[in-house]
């Protein structure tokens, strides 16, 4: 019988503590069941600490090409590629400004050094995805992503990626045929490489209902009601949770969604939402057993 599958995918873990102590805790109170790790930031070594500790946990890679805290949570590079860091050392701002002066073979040499690094700490990650999108290849670098799907073969990892297009999971601001081409490429990547994909992807930050709430209720039972009617099949969405800290405050000004994502995720109205509507909330090591299992059937 045809299911309907959800990965909510806690992005950003080591990004700060805040990051942390939010990703650990639903992670150990069974609330979330995948999450990837930035591997250039303060909190990094404590994620990857606990992601060695708790291989039980489905928890990735989050190739991180751009800092867009640039003073208030500054990193940069592990590698020492000059395009790929602006003139304070620090990766470029914004995914236009990676793309621009980015050459492939830094980008690509600092996404395996990333993977690399968590590997080399006594981790085992269980699928790669991508900061800001930056790797996509949207504004002018558009052999990154078959570079990319390359790595991941090579490496041996699911990536996030959207193969199948629903209209309504079209970012904004992209046209419609863009974003199905987009997704046809990506199809053909997948099979190419042997990588395993969900089969939908929603930009949880593109989507317009999702913004300008006032209260927490309001933003919970708006993601809610966007997620009520997904397609059978594999989804992806993702959330930022952190607990409130001044740490974090003084980082985003966006922190206040980061917390209601942090109880989004805490709430039992949400678990039971998703239960009374069918959809399966699963990790990405689930996924990948389902591809895995549907490739050998064929």
């Amino acid at each position: 019988m045809p299911q309907k599958y959800l990965i909510i995918n806690a992005d950003d873990f080591g990004l700060c503590k805040a990051a942390n102590d939010a990703v650990i805790d639903l992670f150990r109170s069974g609330c979330v069941f995948s999450s990837t790790v930035m591997m250039t930031c303060p909190g990094t070594d404590d994620a990857v600490k606990f992601a060695a500790e708790n291989p039980q946990y489905a928890i990735g890679v989050h190739l991180t090409l751009t800092n867009e805290w640039q003073d208030n949570c500054p990193w940069g590079p592990l590698t020492d590629g000059q395009t790929i860091r602006n003139e304070k050392g620090r990766m470029w701002p914004e995914n236009e400004d990676f793309e621009l002066h980015c050459n492939y073979d830094e980008a690509i040499a600092e996404a395996k050094a990333q993977i690399e690094k968590a590997e080399n700490m006594g981790m085992k990650p269980s699928q790669v995805d991508n900061h800001m999108g930056s790797l996509y290849g949207m504004n002018g670098k558009y052999l990154m992503l078959p570079k990319v799907f390359k790595l991941c073969k090579e490496k041996g990892y699911a990536f996030r990626m959207c193969t199948t297009p629903v209209d309504s999971f079209c970012p904004d601001g992209v046209p419609l045929v863009l974003y199905k081409a987009f997704c046809y490429i990506s199809r053909f990547l997948s099979k190419k490489y042997k990588v395993y994909t969900p089969d939908y992807l929603i930009l949880t930050d593109q989507v317009e209902s999702l913004k300008h709430k006032q209260t927490y209720e309001e933003f919970r039972d708006a993601f809610l009601k966007f997620h009520a009617e997904i397609p059978f099949g594999i989804t992806e969405t993702f959330i930022h949770p952190v607990v409130e800290t001044d740490e974090i405050k003084a980082i985003t000004g966006s922190w206040p969604r980061r917390v209601w994502e942090y109880q989004l995720m805490k709430d039992p109205i949400t678990h039971r939402f998703f239960e009374s509507h069918g959809i399966k909330l699963i990790s990405y090591r689930e996924l990948i057993e389902m591809k895995s299992a549907a490739a050998t059937k064929k």
